[in-house]
């Protein structure tokens, strides 16, 4: 009894003296208390390895990854500025997400005493960063924040016509290119890199300086996600955007029949000229027929004057036999008739 003891005694020390000895993980801040007050603070990159300390109860080990963490930020809703007429603009709900770190042992000291926990950092940083991101928000213009970007289409309107037998790719690299920049601009001012107004910083507006002094918090990046407006006014942004597609599609409908009936004025204008001219070159060539058939019979009359005239009385004859009479009264001695009985005359004798 008394050797079971002993042995379940030294199994008991020996576990207990295992509590003073600790690993250290390069990725870690460990911090060791003794009796609630810190006794030393090993960071990782430096001092990872195993180390040696009172056993519990006397000291205790607290363990802060060190290395980079991230979390998305609560939704937020925020009013725009109007520039034109100074007041408030629309709506805007606005996510986003942080990324952080303890960097060094001194802020991993003031992050056990002011924070402890990530969770707890997410639960400081979320409204800290939010009531922040709001009041840059309220100093923008909504065209600032979500405005289309298209360098084609702005070339188009400034060239007077579309831009066309050019790739597309250094259209999307320039729109990206502004985007970039429209997103860089709220990154500043939500760090405070910049003033809310876009001056020059003053050192309060600073948000990781504050994170770092107070809570031990290094903000490495604030990143938005996503504009985008409210659910409770999506229902009208939609049907605004649908009467601005009907009203657009009604204007390049207007624009498509007024090209359409130049075209046809222009067609019509061109036919009516070209319709002329053939008149014209009609009587010309008509007149120059007519010319070079009097001619024509004018070289066949002094020929032989004497058939020229029996064929011209022949003619005169049918006219007025297919006049449609039924009965026709002349006298022998009628020119017609006499033609008609005496027959033609002689031909000239050359």
């Amino acid at each position: 009894m008394n050797r079971s003891l002993l042995i379940l005694a030294c199994v008991l020390l020996a576990l207990w003296a295992r509590t003073a000895f600790y690993a250290v993980d390069v990725a870690e801040f460990v911090y060791v208390t003794r009796f609630g007050h810190v006794e030393a603070i090993r960071d990782g990159g430096t001092d990872a390895g195993l180390h040696v300390k009172a056993p519990w109860p006397v000291d205790s080990v607290i363990r802060i990854d060190r290395r980079v963490q991230s979390f998305d930020l609560p939704a937020v809703e925020s009013l725009t500025r109007d520039p034109v007429n100074r007041t408030v603009d629309k709506t805007l709900a606005v996510d986003a997400f942080v990324t952080w770190k303890i960097p060094v042992a001194d802020a991993a000291d003031r992050f056990v005493k002011a924070v402890r926990t990530p969770e707890q950092a997410k639960k400081i940083l979320g409204p800290l960063i939010n009531g922040r991101l709001a009041a840059v928000i309220s100093t923008m213009p909504i065209d600032d924040l979500i405005g289309v970007t298209d360098t084609q289409t702005t070339l188009a309107a400034l060239g007077g016509g579309a831009v066309t037998g050019l790739p597309d790719a250094p259209f999307r690299l320039e729109d990206g290119r502004l985007i970039d920049e429209r997103n860089e601009r709220v990154r500043r001012r939500l760090l405070g890199s910049e003033s809310l107004f876009g001056g020059p910083p003053a050192p309060a507006d600073d948000l990781r300086v504050k994170a770092l002094a107070e809570y031990g918090i290094l903000v490495l990046d604030v990143r938005i996600r996503r504009f985008s407006y409210p659910e409770a006014v999506r229902s009208s942004i939609a049907e605004r955007i649908r009467s601005e597609r009907a009203k657009k599609a009604a204007d390049y409908d207007s624009e498509g029949r007024k090209r359409a009936s130049d075209i046809i004025t222009d067609a019509d204008r061109a036919a009516r000229t070209i319709e002329a001219t053939a008149k014209a070159e009609k009587t010309t060539v008509e007149g120059r027929a007519t010319a070079e058939a009097a001619v024509i019979r004018s070289a066949a009359y002094a020929q032989d004057t004497e058939f020229y005239l029996f064929l011209e009385s022949l003619r005169s004859f049918r006219k007025i036999v297919s006049g449609g009479r039924s009965l026709l009264m002349l006298s022998t001695k009628h020119p017609l008739l006499k033609q008609a009985f005496d027959g033609p005359p002689a031909p000239k004798k050359p």
